[in-house]
């Protein structure tokens, strides 16, 4: 990969589509995870404005670190970056205290889970209308479109995705060219989503590494009868994920009504 190279091409695009559209610059949720520090760092290259927000909610005091390390490294190089923190741990607890009681649900984990994304999606939403901005999604392209590791309407939920084409070690690539602290270069990728310490290696039970590389095998008509060992177990987790989560990544189905009924 031509990493310079591509860090321009993504910086214009970002540039061009908001020069296009009218719009003033960009808010981006930041987690102190790769993803987000590349993506909020690609969209202050741009010149434009570009609104970095935290949003905890009963988040790990190492996240809100390295998210903060990431703020205040890009406010001090890029004078049209600003930051807010809107702490969302009171209303996700507010929202808890009036859903209808579910303890005994399996899925009550993954369901507040989601939630804790899109309460962070309305909050992103909230100061791109405010200040006219899009708000920058931050997913690459294994979780987008390879495995859907991520929240429908959530962390889903954005006006464009300038990462979504590349694979998590280019995004890692590109961090380091940007200078993106070490402290989240070298950190597990997390969602941050259930209020402890799993890794997005641990919710999948495959790594990155062997996601992009199951990928690519799928890509290449590999079926799972070609491999055996722990590259038929990724593959097989891959193979099951990409199928499960297609609602993500497909289109919203229409009901068309036939002619003759209009």
């Amino acid at each position: 990969m031509q990493t310079e190279k591509v860090i321009d091409h993504i910086s214009n695009w970002l540039k061009e589509y908001a020069n296009k559209a009218n719009i003033k610059g960009f808010v981006v949720g930041v987690s102190g995870g790769i993803d987000s520090a590349v993506t909020s760092t690609l969209c202050a290259k741009t010149g434009l404005q570009t609104l970095c927000v935290e949003m905890p909610i009963h988040q790990a005091q190492s996240q809100v670190n390295r998210a903060q390390e990431h703020i205040a490294s890009l406010k001090e190089r890029y004078p049209n970056v600003s930051d807010t923190r809107v702490d969302l741990t009171p209303v996700f607890e507010e929202f808890k205290s009036v859903v209808p009681e579910t303890e005994s649900s399996p899925t009550l984990d993954l369901s507040l889970a989601n939630t804790r994304a899109r309460l962070r999606m309305t909050t992103l939403y909230y100061f791109a209308g405010l200040h006219k901005y899009l708000v920058a999604g931050t997913g690459n392209k294994v979780e987008d479109f390879g495995v859907g590791f991520y929240t429908k309407y959530g962390d889903g939920g954005v006006d464009l995705s300038p990462i979504a084409d590349l694979t998590k070690s280019q995004v890692y690539a590109i961090g380091k060219i940007l200078e993106v602290p070490n402290s989240i270069q070298i950190a597990a990728p997390t969602d941050g989503l259930f209020g402890d310490s799993r890794s997005d290696e641990d919710q999948i039970g495959a790594n990155y590494d062997e996601l992009e590389w199951a990928m690519k095998m799928k890509d290449n008509g590999s079926q799972i009868d070609d491999f055996e060992g722990r590259e038929q177990e990724v593959f097989r987790i891959f193979t099951h994920l990409n199928t499960v989560n297609q609602h993500k990544m497909t289109p919203i189905p229409v009901c068309k009504i036939p002619f003759d009924l209009l």
